[in-house]
């Protein structure tokens, strides 16, 4: 599920958007990769505080290209999911604090930009405790490593804690610490698709825009 939200700078007597200063081509061409780093830095450190706040994990910020604006995507979670209320209360709370934090501060997305917040979708990986214990209950892939080599396995999450995970498989009942774990996906089990939440399902919600998303800047 996405809440899609729009954050722009003043507009101008035409009512456009203003650009930012600098060359017109300087973001389509390309910023240099310590220009994006600090950009996504800046970004974290005005939107993780408001998601935190909110009582939910920040799990993914990305800035990518729709055309002539950027899409600043903000992936949040929290024990027990978040719904569309959800979402849309964290939007508007990043919303006004991107707003809040260029207006003292200057640009922080060059140009307009468009802000998207969304939960994870069912096929982002599991790499952090926390996404092993939300996702109980459910089928995973994983790579096991071990003296003998890696090896994949497949199993149902029946516990996880900060330290280690413990897996129902055709074998048996195993755990393993993290550390010998790569990440987890998970199953879709079609015989239990009731049983998934349509945000864990992904969303493909188009971007306003005629041209292609571009430029990806992770």
């Amino acid at each position: 599920m996405t809440q899609r939200g729009r954050a722009t700078r003043p507009t101008g007597p035409s009512g456009r958007p203003r650009r930012s200063d600098g060359p017109r081509g300087a973001d389509r061409g390309g910023a240099p990769r310590s220009d994006l780093n600090a950009r996504k830095a800046r970004l974290r450190e005005v939107i993780e505080p408001v998601v935190t706040a909110a009582g939910y994990d920040l799990e993914d910020l990305s800035v990518s290209r729709a055309g002539r604006r950027h899409v600043v995507r903000v992936i949040v979670d929290a024990d027990g999911g978040i719904n569309l209320d959800g979402v849309a209360d964290v939007s508007r709370a990043v919303s006004a604090a991107l707003d809040a934090a260029e207006e003292a501060g200057g640009d922080i997305v060059a140009g307009e930009y468009q802000l998207e917040v969304s939960s994870p979708g069912v096929d982002r990986p599991l790499t952090l405790p926390r996404h092993w214990r939300r996702n109980a209950g459910r089928l995973v892939k994983m790579t096991v490593r071990g003296p003998e080599g890696d090896r994949q396995v497949t199993g149902r999450i029946a516990a996880a804690d900060d330290e280690r995970v413990a897996l129902e498989t055709d074998a048996g009942r195993a755990e393993h610490p993290y550390a010998e774990l790569g990440p987890g996906r998970v199953q879709v089990e079609f015989n239990r698709l009731d049983e998934v939440a349509d945000e864990d399902l992904g969303d493909d919600t188009d971007i306003d825009d005629d041209e292609d998303l571009e430029d990806e800047e992770r």
